[in-house]
């Protein structure tokens, strides 16, 4: 998990401008998932307690502080609406397809590094990291978007980000475009960033009961 990137900036903000272009025009992903296609809210993947940060977390805080930044003025949920559900499809698709996968020892010859795909390549915290700083500047709450540490189909540590709304805990992943449910991801779920700037806490090991096909 991790990466850095050569032309600092430039990536993002081209992604970010045609992400907004996009919103503006009102333009939705291809074969969207409907509003209505969401599942009545479920029980949320409840934390058990604190739980020691990723250090690479904390490192990219202090590289980036105002993507840490937690406003506990802002909603701990996100009202979910056709709209706000269409910002969120047409980010997760849009990272995703442009993004290029590369792990951090390919790519930097370090084993792990937390950034935002700013050369437009990066692994899995990196796509999340991104798609969570841009529906920030979409005007969805920073606190209610948690990134999150698994365990995946392989067996093997994997960053996605969940995000907290009023129809149950999402989420966003770069292995599938559909957003789900934490609970049919098939992860096992270890730990995610907490709503106190750096600090983050345990899941419990707590295991998807079903297994998503396709992974």
């Amino acid at each position: 998990m991790g990466r850095v990137f050569s032309s600092k900036g430039t990536g993002i903000r081209a992604l970010g401008l045609g992400l907004f272009a996009l919103l503006a025009a009102g333009v939705a992903p291809v074969a969207a998932q409907t509003l209505a296609s969401l599942p009545a809210p479920t029980i949320a993947a409840a934390p058990v307690g604190v739980a020691k940060p990723i250090l690479a977390w904390v490192t990219f805080c202090q590289t980036y502080p105002a993507e840490c930044a937690v406003n506990a003025a802002e909603p701990a949920r996100i009202a979910m609406t056709p709209a706000i559900w269409n910002t969120i499809q047409t980010v997760n698709r849009r990272v995703n397809a442009t993004v290029t996968p590369v792990t951090d020892m390919d790519h930097l010859g370090v084993p792990d590094r937390w950034d935002l795909a700013e050369d437009g390549s990066g692994d899995c915290e990196d796509f999340q990291l991104l798609k969570r700083s841009l529906l920030a500047r979409a005007g969805l709450p920073r606190r209610a978007m948690r990134m999150t540490v698994v365990i995946d189909e392989k067996g093997e540590g994997h960053a996605v980000l969940t995000l907290i709304t009023d129809r149950g805990d999402l989420v966003l992943d770069n292995k599938t475009s559909q957003i789900l449910p934490w609970h049919r991801t098939g992860y096992t779920f270890i730990k995610r960033e907490s709503q106190d700037a750096v600090a983050w806490v345990s899941l419990g090991g707590v295991t998807s009961p079903i297994t998503t096909a396709n992974r």
